[in-house]
């Protein structure tokens, strides 16, 4: 009688702790959608600039605080954002070196207009649809446009 009496408290612990995890996932941002790529951090930040470079529409206006960069020398992630006028929202990203020759570039949240304040996090505040049809418009407007210009150099 006790074997399946300890095996369902077992399960039922489990499946409990396993539904609440992601509302208390660990780090700094445990919703980021990450996307792994071969080459240096510094190569995945050279091609993040040029991008920005070359499609200066999706660059931040003036006006705004927000930079890319670390925030200080004990900053473990160089923020990226990226101004997406046609829907005037801002995508938050952040590059991390993941190894020696593996760089992880993240979508973390999308804010509504250009006054702060107004993020959504990904894999956290949509809905399943909205955020596939966020993720997939990151994938083809940045992400994918980055990622050739890696293969290219």
């Amino acid at each position: 009688m006790k074997k399946p009496v300890t095996t369902f408290l077992i399960l039922n612990l489990t499946l409990l702790f396993s539904c609440i995890s992601c509302n208390i996932a660990p780090g700094s941002y445990p919703y980021a959608e990450r996307y792994e790529i071969n080459c240096s951090e510094s190569d995945l930040i050279l091609a993040v600039e040029k991008f920005k470079i070359d499609n200066p529409e999706f660059n931040l206006p003036v006006k705004t605080q927000l930079k890319d960069g670390r925030r200080d020398d004990n900053d473990h992630w160089y923020h990226v954002y990226f101004f997406y006028e046609k829907e005037n929202v801002i995508f938050k990203t952040w590059i991390r070196r993941n190894g020696e020759k593996s760089t992880v570039l993240a979508f973390v949240a999308i804010n509504d207009g250009l006054i702060l304040g107004n993020w959504m996090y990904i894999n956290k505040d949509f809905s399943k649809g909205e955020n596939k049809i966020q993720k997939e418009k990151f994938e083809r407007l940045i992400f994918e446009e980055v990622k050739k210009r890696i293969q290219r150099e």
